[in-house]
């Protein structure tokens, strides 16, 4: 059998120039790259192991419902199934196959979505899965009733109704047709729960775990790390092939680094920053796997509409005007997970702004010392004096908020601005958000798939999106996603996007954007059968996984 080499997949990152290791790992790539796919297509999985990784964050809560941090995901996502999900071996994330669902049809209207169930689904209590469980999952993410958050609510308002007609079909009436709804219904945080439990209490799985995934729950220790161990009587047979796995919640980097670089945890499948990666491949060589991708994940800026002097749109646009994208891309990319400046869509797909178009919206143009003398302007005519002070909550996780946070921070002093930085752990972080307790935030968009519906809902008013952290209301722009959404024309829905980023980001600066991601995962090469896509929330119910030794 093949040796295993350190094999670059997908886009290159922005490695140091001249670096001897940086050449050679390209020559070995080129290698790994002509010889090892064909013997790992015919590999045999192998039983048995326990899969340790890192994870820099811990969950908030249980409810992925309600939570949008890959620190649900990645330790609580083996517990549970979805409908559909997005193809585990495709590395664009772009063809959607059944979980739960076996097989599915739509209308010729395009309105109506029925989808036939697997039977002999079993929780992990025993309890048969129908399709009532569905549904009042489904209910509990679109309808959720008064004192219960659905962080995705706003993704759904093209649902009329969810319906079960019989045990094993399930099927979803439209107001409109969808060309993203099955998109939607792979969603990784659309877990299915048990009705009877939703029924007693809609809010149990915020603080209890119990699904019908390849992995049973064993515990979870705060701050320390969280079990799963092989479901025995899993309903996709043959699966899984891990004995289990192990989460260690890691939140410094370099302590991450340090994990993989000792063989204590195998993987952390958020991503490190390039130099972390060169130095995980010049420390353990053939004994790690090297996989790259572009990265639907941005950090926002969310500026509280509630707030003086932020609810004044003169002051937000001088805030967005103070930023020098171009020098903080190249600067930060260097040194952590971001790469180029950021529109709605992730830069060079499909619907996604040309650069010079982007160039002529508020912060993204060429011109830093114009732009900023525009923006001491805009401030002084708003009345806020020179070195105002302001809060700035930043999340806590290190990559790349710590970096980012401070490159903010200097970009507003010069503006005259005096920024202080609060950085908050996970909980208290969306508690903070969720109750509008900030004036200006550190937020972030990063979606499962490259698709406007999905990557666009988060920004519609308060009372359709809950994870309008910016607490505004602007039925212009629910209009226009509305709009983009139903386009069936692919240009005519790309002059909506455009006109949708021009009113988010330049009209009315409700949310800043800054750099896209960009995703790097190193390895230890012995785990096998798990495919990088540009979501650091997929292909993580560990089902298909396994260890070579």
């Amino acid at each position: 059998m093949l040796k295993p080499f350190v094999v670059f997949l997908g886009f290159k990152a922005n490695p140091l120039e001249g670096s001897m290791l940086h050449r050679l790992a390209l020559v070995i790539a080129i290698v790994a790259a002509a010889a090892a796919a064909p013997a790992g297509a015919q590999e045999k999985p192998r039983y048995g192991g326990e899969l340790v990784f890192a994870v820099p964050s811990e969950p908030p809560s249980y409810d992925a419902h309600r939570e949008e941090t890959f620190g649900v995901i990645h330790p609580m996502a083996p517990h549970y199934n979805t409908l559909l999900r997005p193809d585990p071996t495709d590395k664009t994330a772009s063809r959607i196959v059944g979980d739960l669902a076996e097989s599915w049809t739509i209308s010729k209207d395009g309105r109506v979505y029925t989808l036939k169930l697997h039977r002999g689904v079993k929780f992990h209590d025993g309890s048969e899965l129908t399709s009532r469980d569905v549904k009042a999952s489904y209910d509990k993410i679109i309808f959720p009733p008064a004192g219960v958050a659905s962080d995705r609510k706003g993704e759904y308002v093209d649902v009329e109704a969810v319906q079960a007609p019989d045990p094993y079909t399930v099927v979803f009436r439209l107001k409109w047709p969808s060309g993203s709804f099955l998109m939607s219904l792979a969603s990784p945080w659309n877990w299915i729960y048990k009705a009877d439990i939703l029924a007693k209490d809609m809010r149990w799985y915020e603080t209890h775990v119990m699904g019908t995934g390849p992995f049973v729950f064993v515990e979870h220790v705060k701050g320390s790390h969280w079990v799963g161990k092989k479901n025995p009587n899993y309903w996709d047979k043959g699966k899984p092939y891990l004995d289990g796995y192990r989460a260690i919640f890691i939140k410094d980097s370099a302590a991450q680094v340090s994990a993989v670089r000792g063989e204590r945890a195998y993987i952390q499948f958020r991503g490190f920053a390039p130099a972390e990666r060169d130095s995980l491949v010049a420390a353990l060589g053939p004994k790690l796997t090297v996989q790259e991708s572009p990265w639907n994940c941005v950090i926002l800026v969310a500026l509280n509409h509630e707030k003086k002097p932020f609810d004044d749109k003169r002051v937000r646009r001088a805030l967005t005007l103070a930023i020098d994208r171009y020098q903080g891309a190249q600067a930060l990319s260097r040194i952590a997970i971001v790469k180029e400046p950021a529109g709605v869509q992730v830069p060079g797909m499909p619907f996604a702004t040309p650069p010079a178009e982007l160039e002529k919206l508020a912060g993204y143009g060429r011109d830093i010392a114009k732009a900023r003398a525009e923006a001491r302007r805009l401030l002084r005519e708003a009345g806020v004096p020179d070195g105002f002070s302001f809060t700035y909550k930043n999340r806590g996780v290190p990559m790349p908020y710590e970096p980012l946070g401070v490159w903010l921070i200097d970009q507003w002093r010069q503006i005259g601005l005096n920024v202080r930085q609060e950085v908050i752990e996970a909980a208290k972080y969306y508690a903070e958000l969720r109750g509008g307790n900030f004036e200006v935030a550190a937020d972030f968009q990063c979606g499962y798939i490259v698709e406007p519906d999905l990557d666009l809902y988060k920004f519609q008013s308060k009372d359709k999106s809950p994870a309008n952290y910016s607490r505004y209301v602007d039925p212009t722009l629910d209009e226009l996603y509305e709009k983009q959404s139903r386009a069936v024309d692919p240009e005519e829905r790309k002059r909506y996007i455009r006109e949708f980023e021009r009113r988010l980001l330049d009209e009315e600066v409700h949310y800043i954007y800054t750099l896209q991601w960009h995703r790097i995962i190193p390895h230890l090469a012995r785990v096998r059968g798990w495919t990088i896509t540009p979501s650091h929330y997929l292909n993580q119910q560990l089902d298909a996984v396994w260890l070579t030794e």
